[in-house]
C-alpha cells in the first residue's frame, strides 16, 4: 500500500499510542533525573564560526564532535571543546547543514552541504562529501543539485548505507527535492521518496535499531513511514 502522509501531530500520536511494531517501541531504560540537576550550560566556541545549524558527535568519542558552520565549512574538536579546528578548508567550504557520522566507525563521517532553515538570505550547499580517516581527507560523493541537505543519517552497523534528507532549490519547485539512499558508500544514490507536491524532507529518524523502519518527515508537514 502506497505510504499516505499524515498531519505530523496526528502520526507521532500514533506512534506514541503504539502505531510502531512492538519492536520500534520498547521502553527506554529508568534514568535518575537527578544526575543532570547540576549540569549548566557554557560556551565552548568557535567564536568566529558565525551561525550554525549542524552538530554531531559520537556515543563511542565523548569528547570527539563536529561543527557545521553556514560559511566556513566544518570545525572538529577532540577534547570536548577546549579547541577546534577546520577540517575541510583544502577540499570544500561554504555552508554545512548535517552530519552523519557512522556508529559502528566513528572515522566515517557524512557532511550534507547547504543549510536547511529556509531565510531570505539561505546559502546553498554542493552536494554530500565524505571522509573515512576522521577528516583527514575528503571526498565528495555526490547530490550536487540538492543544494539544502537537512538531515543525514547513517546505518548504525553498515557505513556503506547512508539516507539524505533534501529540501533541494529553497524557492521553487524542483526534482532534486526528496529522501536519497545510498548502499555502496556514495558511489551511487537512488531517490527512495519524492517529495510531493513541492514537499521537502526535513528529517530522516528512524524508529528501530535495525533501520528497517524510518520515519520521514517532510515539509509542508505531513509524516511518512
Amino acid at each position: 500500500m502506497s505510504p499516505r502522509p499524515l498531519p505530523l501531530g496526528v502520526a507521532l500520536l500514533c506512534l506514541l499510542l503504539g502505531g510502531a511494531p512492538r519492536s520500534a517501541t520498547a521502553q527506554a531504560a529508568p534514568y535518575d533525573s537527578t544526575v543532570f540537576a547540576g549540569l549548566k550550560w557554557r560556551e565552548i566556541g568557535i567564536f568566529r564560526g558565525g551561525r550554525s545549524v549542524a552538530v554531531a558527535g559520537s556515543a563511542s568519542r565523548p569528547n570527539e564532535f563536529w561543527m557545521g558552520t553556514t560559511g566556513g565549512g566544518v570545525f572538529k574538536t577532540t577534547d570536548g571543546g577546549d579547541t577546534w579546528l577546520p577540517v575541510t578548508d583544502k577540499y570544500f567550504g561554504g555552508t554545512i547543514g548535517a552530519f552523519g557520522v557512522s556508529e559502528s566507525n566513528p572515522d566515517i563521517v557524512y557532511v550534507g552541504t547547504g543549510e536547511y532553515p529556509i531565510r531570505g538570505n539561505v546559502s546553498h550547499g554542493d552536494g554530500v562529501f565524505k571522509t573515512t580517516d576522521a577528516g583527514k581527507t575528503w571526498t565528495f560523493v555526490g547530490l550536487a543539485e540538492t543544494q539544502q541537505i537537512s538531515r543525514v543519517r547513517v546505518h548504525p552497523a553498515n557505513p556503506d548505507i547512508a539516507w539524505v534528507g533534501a529540501q533541494g532549490h529553497a524557492f521553487g519547485p524542483n526534482a532534486e527535492r526528496g529522501v536519497y539512499k545510498t548502499t555502496d558508500g556514495g558511489k551511487t544514490w537512488n531517490k527512495v521518496l519524492a517529495g510531493a507536491n513541492g514537499s521537502s524532507a526535513r528529517s530522516v529518524n528512524p524508529v528501530s535499531s535495525s533501520m528497517n523502519l524510518i520515519l520521514f518527515h517532510v515539509l509542508p508537514p505531513s509524516v511518512v513511514l
